[in-house]
């Protein structure tokens, strides 16, 4: 499978350990940036490019993105549609399962300063693992969810000017 991988400067330096991992354990990692430890990025720039990755291939890609808390990245990559960014910074890691087995996550997005390697290998690991369940009730909410940008209110409000 394709990873797209990409952070912020807080996550530059587990960005690079985190693409060694998802190569050792058999995936494409496709580092999108930044190349370059800048403390004055803006993640947005690098962040985009993983959510449109996995915008135009939700079922074959996936990303991991990772920033200072995940949270900032999670809403940038969560605009695109298909997308299905869940955010860990530690803490339960029932979440990053539940993540991949009820809503299907397609990012996985990083707090970086609350990780410490161990962790992040751990996370990604169970992330990269963990499989959707299937069940109707979660089938059924993902259709909700991508229902969404396709209802004529929605429509009607993004296109004010």
């Amino acid at each position: 499978m394709k990873i797209f991988l990409a952070s912020d400067h807080q996550g530059f330096k587990l960005k690079g350990e985190i693409l060694k991992w998802v190569t050792e354990l058999g995936h494409e990692g496709i580092d999108l940036g930044p190349f370059a430890y800048k403390p004055d990025d803006d993640y947005p720039e690098f962040i985009k490019l993983a959510g449109r990755e996995v915008s135009m291939d939700p079922v074959n890609t996936r990303a991991i993105i990772l920033g200072s808390t995940g949270e900032g990245e999670a809403i940038v990559a969560n605009r695109f549609p298909k997308v299905r960014a869940a955010v860990y910074y530690g803490g339960n890691r029932e979440i990053v399962k539940l993540s991949r087995e009820h809503n299907d996550s397609n990012v996985l997005s990083l707090g970086a300063r609350f990780l410490n390697d161990l962790e992040a290998r751990q996370m990604v690991e169970l992330w990269l693992t963990t499989e959707f369940t299937h069940e109707s009730r979660h089938v059924r909410r993902l259709a909700e969810l991508d229902q969404v940008i396709r209802t004529p209110w929605f429509r009607k409000i993004f296109r004010r000017k």
